[in-house]
């Protein structure tokens, strides 16, 4: 398990790099919200495997993660209800069913798959509700598909 965890960091080190197109984050003062959507076949066979994933060119990964900033540190982790949906150009709805994936090295990650077409576009809206705050940390972002 300890090598699953490792490579989940590692493919979310990679998903936020500047090589990955997705890469996405927003700042809300004390808190930073880091969200990206890729094809699932991009994940590694034993990443997918570990965490139930079906791997796929016509399927995508949903990943959120928030931390709240620390002093001289990437930041730490933290527990919130997070709910999205995305939009397609014709209309469609889809409510994403996100769950949360805790790794024994601390991190937190909210996962979500849902299916996807050649060229289709999704308009995102994330909801992160965490306790104590008054209100909701709203990230919205499109992102095109592109599959096999």
């Amino acid at each position: 398990m300890k090598k699953l965890s490792a490579a989940l960091l590692l493919l979310i080190a990679v998903c936020f790099s500047s090589a990955c197109q997705a890469q996405q984050s927003q700042d809300f003062g004390e808190y930073v919200v880091h969200y990206n959507a890729i094809n699932t076949n991009l994940i590694p066979p034993q990443v997918a495997q570990g965490y139930g994933i079906q791997r796929s060119s016509s399927r995508a990964l949903l990943n959120v993660t928030v931390l709240k900033k620390v002093m001289d540190t990437p930041g730490t982790p933290v527990s919130a209800e997070i709910s999205a949906n995305g939009t397609n150009l014709t209309g469609q709805n889809r409510e994403l069913d996100l769950r949360k994936v805790e790794d024994s090295g601390g991190a937190i990650y909210y996962l979500g798959v849902f299916p996807v077409h050649n060229l289709e576009t999704y308009r995102f809206n994330i909801e992160v509700a965490i306790e104590g705050e008054p209100e909701p940390l709203v990230v919205k972002f499109t992102q095109q598909f592109y599959t096999e």
